[in-house]
């Protein structure tokens, strides 16, 4: 069985290239290889025999000899015997790549291994190979007898023998061994080394390191070095080694290292006082059986690869295994133990781990090392007060999650438990240096961008595992704290720990598009916990699930744990109703509840297996099938039983519980016990022992021969071996077992029956789960930390005075609002706010002058404003309660004159008009040097009565100091600062806003102005109250999409100050106008609010007189332009009515009132935008202009003329109605009710005392009552309106004319006769329709009767010659038009009375020649009946 060849290439110190006969020269302008390498081996044979010559031995012989081919040494020869062949290699016939490298190297590797030669002779031939080495002439590929002669000189160079001279030589000679064994490394020929090779060359300079203790300082330090180079020599070409089957085969073994004997290099004392080295110990001395050591010894011989790399590894682990030093550990004997060697060993262990990588991973063998012996080791060292090699154990351990985290699972786990939780905390007796150390390791393991999300998936989501992430978490929150002592460089480290954190959550969020909300994870029925699996480990979409739901069930675990520990009862209940236990225990599941929950009473559940129900008993033995004691010593396996509850104190139940323990471990782990009963006996006696050793109340200790004698005999009869009872007795004495767990022991301590645990747990735990760069569980994690993160955080920024921590602290902020806006967690955001705005000094109570120069000196203070407004403009979003405080600051920012003149406008402002020239538009400060004066002074108001009283002030100002050159950097810095805050982006971007978050920032703007008061507020007050109206008209007005979620608290706000307000001030300006300017703004768009919004302009209305009398024209106009700009928009009765009673209001003011009629006249004119929805109302305001005596005469005329002409519309949608089919009955009701309103306002005026006025309104009713082509209105309707326009009209006009005083109705004898011309007229012309009716003979008999009147009313004592020849024609007219209709016959009854009869009673009181003129036959029986009359 054996291993894919190495192909090593070679590491070169230059660069060289290949010629044609196969070695390498100088690239670069160097003279014929050939050349090169022949002068090469001459100058070394020179320098060689040169330095022979220099000693009386080889020099002395020499030159006495007569022969020189007799006399000279053989090492002489050969030396010669080269020169002279040298340079007749290399040529065409004789190629470098036919000759085979032994025959220029064997000379020097004679000299090596020669014991004659001295240091300095040693020296230089080794020299010699070093240069031919490193000039990498050696080509594996040539294949002729290089791999012979790396062999050769490895085993010179091992072997190597001289003369010591000196401790200076000898020093020299073993350096220069070094480096050629560092050469033979390095070189490209290394690839034909084997296995042995390789191991010996290790072990080699393992022995010179160890020797050079006692050598100077300068071979100590280079020894080290080179046997550093080596390893990383060897382990950086792991990655190009094939996986292979390592673990099945038999390894090479480097000889054992004895600490306290001199060894490595042996100074064997000869009879010329030589030195030479021995290796003891490589190959097969260690090897075993026969064909093992023929197999080995073939794995030895191929090229080095796996195998040696696995001894290697192994060699190095060996060198810091604690129980290998005699059991010291460097946690309790520091001063004894020596860091050297083991730091030496951790250091290359490092290198090895950096350059084999994720290579180490494929073989199986060198990762059996790394999660067994390499990390047990790591964990002992860890807890060293040597904070050099905590450092090196952090960093190796760091490497190792790097690369083979999948692999080591719970062996990290077991490092951060035992070593970093541990060390990082001052409470457990760690040093400060300790505490430094394990925490900048901690922060080197958080900047890995995804360890944190990996530790809460791995651990935190595992029942069998520890909280990891929140542990790490608190941990690093905790120690971010300054608690009662200055800020520290260990406070600021955990806290780049923490916000390395926070800021790996907030890089994965930019990776994903959406956020992930989590499912529901609550469990509909019952399933065993412990048994939950992931279908794919690798597939986000399998165990992003996964994980949640084991956390869940954990989480509910905890909760089970904790009411288990108050009442066992209760607590088994409490998880039956959340499905985690069937609703009928059984004993499994309650004995995995028992073996996989932490947190629980070990008290309770040693009680519990203790007890003699059979339910419990049943739990016991389930609970001990729960364990893995396979090939399992008794001690480790009592011990881990044990550690799980507490042994309870009475016999019976200590005797149950041994039963199920004995019985469980008989079944697995058997070995010489015959049967359980002997597992129990000497589990009985195992706990008698650690009683006896460790109860301090034990005077007489048992000793190993009482032990063994209490235990004959148990086994069957027969006894046990002694050596079993002796390894246990001291097991149990040296090392306690736990029979009482404290609760909360702090950080368990990785004793080796823990450790065999966890290695026997690592192959039955969940797979490693490798997070992507999403934030899959982000939002778990963060709901975690996020409140002891902004904790922290806050403490250190409030304690911190460099910039470089401040920045540091305002970057995790800004990572916190990130991620909490992300996951939508408000909550966190708020409290985020909430600190922040402390720290910007602007809600500090006191108000001095001073205050911007203060805030642009603190930059503290400008970095938390700069935070707080950059979170609200890109993560507004999700911020909720958190506006107040920002509101405050925005607040503190506008009485200091430092906000842009942008805030409180919208985004589509009137940017074309001055802002003068807008009614209630306040002017606001701009951000310039040239205002420095005034910043730090509060704000005046800024309504039109502010800017007022500051015209009458400008003269009365005293003259203020010159700011100084600091207080001018002060102030620049200060606007810098507001510049960066983009205060005006949060407004003006409202729209984007969440609407949650929307009506937050509204209601804060609503708190924030106060309640109006009755009387004047405070000019601060009320200038607070008027820019957070502005404010909120802006938000309003940038929302108009969204206006249904902000416009009820704006209109009650608004309402507020309106109707709160009883004199003229700057806050009541801008809420009527800005209630205006809303209504302009969104009638256009919001349709389905067009009702609301023009309701809303009836508060108006209700403004205290004084304040509506003087705001009236500006009103109108604004309500002028809304109904110019909107007329089309306005749909119902409803706006229309607020718009008409705002114009109506105007007709009486002397200002307003022009402003007024032109909105009535652009919405009736021609009847534009009237409609049935307005009309009555728009009439209704024409008769209040109509009516008005403010104006000219003219407006009057014209108002009329518009109720007029409305008829033409009333015409228009009556045509309408009667195409309309089946709804025309219903809409022709409308039809003739807004007539009647016509008529009726028309009648109104027609008693104005003003004659022209009068006159008019008389002919426009005439029309209306006339000219009604295609009006459709019924004969009752015409009754009505006899009734209550014309006949009312007439009696009140001659109420005037007879009772009023002339001076106010002036000539009212022509009104009277028009009056009577319209009724002869209308009744003339409807008169076919109305002698339908049943009332047709009262109706008549009304018009007579005023015919009557007016022919005898008198005016100014006289009857009026006009009516007196006016009346008789008329009435002739109509008697006339009635008898050609056939309506007026003799003999016709209507109503039980002769119409006949009533209508010459009547017309003979007022014209008695009419009967004749218009029924001549009848005129002389008229005539008696006249007589008779007036003879009664």
């Amino acid at each position: 069985m054996g291993f894919a060849r190495l192909e090593i290439n070679p590491i070169e110190e230059e660069s060289y290239d290949v010629a044609e006969d196969g070695w390498k020269a100088p690239a670069s302008g160097a003279p014929a290889a050939r050349a090169d390498l022949a002068c090469v081996i001459c100058s070394e044979v020179s320098a060689v025999l040169a330095v022979m010559r220099r000693n009386v031995r080889w020099g002395g012989r020499y030159a006495s000899a007569a022969d020189d081919h007799i006399i000279e040494h053989s090492l002489i020869l050969s030396l010669k015997l080269l020169r002279r062949q040298v340079f007749s290699c290399g040529d065409g016939r004789r190629p470098w790549s036919t000759i085979d490298p032994s025959v220029y190297i064997r000379p020097f590797v004679d000299i090596v291994r020669s014991d004659e030669t001295g240091a300095p002779i040693t020296s230089v031939a080794l020299s010699s190979l070093y240069k031919i080495l490193t000039l990498d002439f050696l080509d594996p590929a040539s294949g002729t007898g290089v791999a012979d002669a790396m062999h050769l000189v490895v085993e010179a160079v091992t072997s190597c023998r001289f003369e010591v001279t000196d401790s200076a030589s000898e020093e020299a000679v073993l350096m220069k061994i070094l480096q050629v064994l560092h050469a033979i490394m390095r070189s490209r020929a290394s690839a034909v080394l084997s296995n042995q090779h390789v191991c010996t060359i290790v072990n080699t300079c393992y022995r010179v390191v160890h020797q050079a203790a006692t050598k100077g300082e300068l071979l100590q330090r280079f020894s080290r070095h080179i046997m550093h180079e080596l390893v990383r020599c060897i382990f950086s070409h792991l990655a190009d080694v094939q996986d292979g089957d390592a673990s099945s085969s038999l390894k090479p073994k480097i000889s054992a290292v004895d600490m306290d004997q001199a060894f490595g290099i042996a100074q064997v004392e000869n009879g010329n006082g030589s030195v030479k080295l021995e290796n003891k110990g490589v190959g097969g001395d260690e090897i075993g059986t026969e064909p093992e050591q023929k197999h080995g010894m073939k794995i030895m011989v191929e090229p080095y690869g796996v195998p040696c790399v696995v001894e290697i590894f192994h060699f190095l682990c060996s060198l810091i295994n604690v129980q290998d030093q005699g059991g010291r550990s460097p946690a309790t004997n520091q001063v004894a133990f020596d860091e050297d060697v083991p730091l030496f060993a951790l250091s290359m262990i490092n290198s090895a781990v950096e350059l084999g990588g994720p290579s180490i991973s494929k073989h199986p063998k060198l990762l059996s090392l790394i999660q067994d012996e390499l990390f047990r080791n790591l964990i002992q060292f860890g807890l060293s007060m040597s904070p050099v090699i905590l450092s090196t154990v952090c960093s190796i351990v760091l490497n190792l999650y790097r690369h083979l985290r999948t692999k080591l699972k719970l062996q990290v786990e077991a490092f951060f438990s035992c070593v970093i939780l541990r060390l990082a905390q001052s409470r457990y007796g760690a040093s400060y240096q300790q505490q430094e150390v394990a925490m900048e390791a901690l922060v080197d393991f958080c900047r890995q961008k995804n360890f944190m999300a990996e530790m809460y998936a791995n651990f935190d989501c595992d029942i069998t595992c520890s909280n990891m992430f929140e542990e790490l978490a608190n941990l690093l929150s905790k120690s971010a704290f300054p608690i009662n002592c200055p800020l520290s460089s260990m406070h600021v480290l955990a806290l780049d720990g923490l916000i390395a954190v926070i800021e790996g959550m907030a890089d994965r969020i930019g990776n994903a598009s959406t956020s992930l909300e989590p499912s529901s994870l609550e469990l509909q029925e019952y399933s065993p916990f412990w048994a939950v699996r992931c279908e794919d480990y690798s597939a986000p979409e399998y165990w992003v699930k996964f994980v949640r739901r084991r956390k869940y069930i954990k989480r509910r675990l905890m909760i089970g744990a904790d009411h288990f520990n108050r009442d066992p009862k209760k607590g088994l209940e409490f998880l039956q109703g959340t499905h985690l236990l069937p609703e009928k225990l059984d004993p499994q599941s309650v004995a995995c509840f028992f073996r996989f929950t932490a947190g629980l009473d070990k008290n309770l559940v040693g009680d519990f297996l203790g007890n003699h129900d059979e339910f419990c008993v049943q739990v016991l033995h389930e609970f001990a099938w729960t364990f893995d004691f396979q090939d399992m010593n008794l001690d480790t396996a009592l011990r881990l039983f044990l550690e799980t509850f507490r042994l309870p104190g009475e016999s019976q139940k200590i005797q149950r519980v041994l039963e199920a323990f004995s019985e469980r471990y008989y079944e697995q782990s058997p070995q010489i016990l015959v049967d359980k009963d002997a597992a129990l006996v000497l589990a009985y006696s195992l706990i008698m022992l650690n009683t006896d050793q460790h109860n301090v109340q034990v005077k007489k200790k048992m000793t190993e021969e009482d032990f063994i004698r209490n235990n004959r005999h148990i086994n069957g009869g027969n006894d046990l071996p002694r050596e079993f009872l002796t390894e246990l007795y001291y097991s149990i004495c040296r090392n306690e077992i736990r029979t009482a767990p404290e609760q909360g022991f702090g950080f368990m301590e990785m004793s080796p029956s823990r450790w065999i645990d966890l290695m026997r747990k690592s192959k039955k735990t969940s797979p490693y789960i490798v997070c992507d760069p999403l934030p899959y569980l982000d939002r778990d994690m963060f709901a975690i930390m996020s409140g002891p993160t902004i904790a922290a955080i806050s403490v250190v920024f409030d304690y911190a005075e460099h910039e470089e921590v401040l920045s540091t602290c305002v970057d995790g902020f800004l990572a916190v609002a990130k991620i909490s806006a992300y996951h939508h967690l408000e909550d966190v955001l708020d409290d985020l706010v909430v600190s922040l705005c402390k720290f910007t000094t602007l809600l500090n109570s006191s108000f001095v002058e001073e205050t911007v120069t203060a805030f642009g000196d603190d930059i503290k203070a400008r970095l938390a404003t700069e935070a707080v407004f950059s979170i609200a403009n890109r993560y507004g979003d999700c911020i909720r309660t958190g506006w107040r405080n920002i509101l405050d600051c925005i607040l503190r920012l506008h009485k200091l004159g430092l906000l842009p003149a942008r805030v409180a406008s919208d985004a589509t402002d009137d940017s074309e008009l001055p802002a003068d020239s807008v009614p209630g538009k306040s002017v606001t400060s701009s951000l310039s040097i040239s205002h420095i004066h005034s910043m730090s002074h509060p704000r005046r108001s800024s309504g039109l009565m502010g800017r007022f009283s500051q015209l009458l002030s400008l003269d009365t100002e005293e003259p203020r100091l010159q700011p100084s050159e600091q207080q001018l950097a002060a102030h620049q810095r200060t606007l810098q600062t507001i510049q960066k805050c983009r205060i005006d982006s949060i407004f003006i971007e409202s729209k984007f806003l969440h609407a949650d978050s929307l009506m937050q920032i509204a209601r804060a703007l609503i708190w924030a102005a106060g309640r109006p008061q009755k009387v004047s507020n405070s000019p601060d007050d009320e200038d607070t109250a008027v820019f957070c109206l502005e404010l909120l008209i802006a938000i309003t007005l940038n929302n108009r999409d969204r206006i249904g979620l902000l416009w009820q608290g704006v209109y009650e706000h608004i309402a507020n100050i309106v109707q709160s307000t009883m004199l003229r001030c700057a806050l009541v300006e801008k809420a009527v106008f800005g209630l205006l300017k809303i209504c302009q703004r969104l009638l256009p768009y919001k349709e389905n609010l067009t009702d609301e919004l023009l309701l809303s302009l009836q508060l108006v209305l209700k403004l205290d007189a004084r304040v509506a009398d003087a705001y009236c024209e500006n009103i109108t106009q604004e309500v002028t332009r809304l109904v110019k700009a909107n007329a089309a928009h306005i749909k119902s009765q409803i706006g229309w009515r607020s718009i008409t009673s705002l114009l109506s209001i105007t007709a009486r003011h002397p200002e307003a009132s022009e402003v007024g009629f032109e909105a009535i006249l652009f919405i009736m004119s021609e009847g534009a935008h009237l409609s049935p929805a307005n009309y009555v109302l728009c009439i209704e305001a024409a008769r209040q202009f109509a009516e008005s005596r403010v104006g000219l005469t003219d407006r009057a005329v014209r108002a009329l003329d518009l109720m007029t002409e409305s008829m033409n519309c009333i015409a228009r949608w009556s045509n309408e109605i009667r195409e309309g089919g089946a709804e025309a009955e219903k809409n022709s009701e409308g039809i003739k009710e807004m007539w009647l309103r016509l008529v009726q306002s028309l009648r109104k005026i027609c008693l104005d005392q003003r004659e022209e006025i009068r006159n008019h309104a008389v002919v426009s009713l005439q029309r209306c009552l006339v000219d009604i082509d295609g009006v459709c209105i019924p004969p009752s309707t015409w009754s009505q309106a006899f009734d209550v326009v014309i006949f009312d009209i007439l009696d009140d006009l001659l109420d005037c004319a007879q009772n009023q005083s002339q001076k106010e109705y002036r000539n009212m004898e022509g009104t009277l006769v028009q009056a009577v011309k319209l009724l002869s007229k209308v009744f003339m012309q409807q008169l076919q329709e109305l002698f339908g009716l049943s009332s047709f003979c009262k109706l008549w008999l009304g018009v007579l009767s005023r015919m009557e009147k007016y022919k005898k009313v008198k005016m100014r004592g006289k009857r009026s010659d006009k009516l007196q020849e006016l009346i008789p024609e008329l009435l002739k007219n109509i008697l006339i038009a009635m008898k050609s209709k056939g309506i007026l016959a003799k003999r016709s009854t209507i109503g039980g009375d002769s119409l006949w009869d009533l209508t010459w009673f009547h017309v003979n009181n007022i014209a008695p020649s009419l009967q004749g003129e218009v029924f001549p036959g009848e005129e002389t029986e008229q005539l008696r009946s006249g007589d008779q009359s007036d003879g009664q």
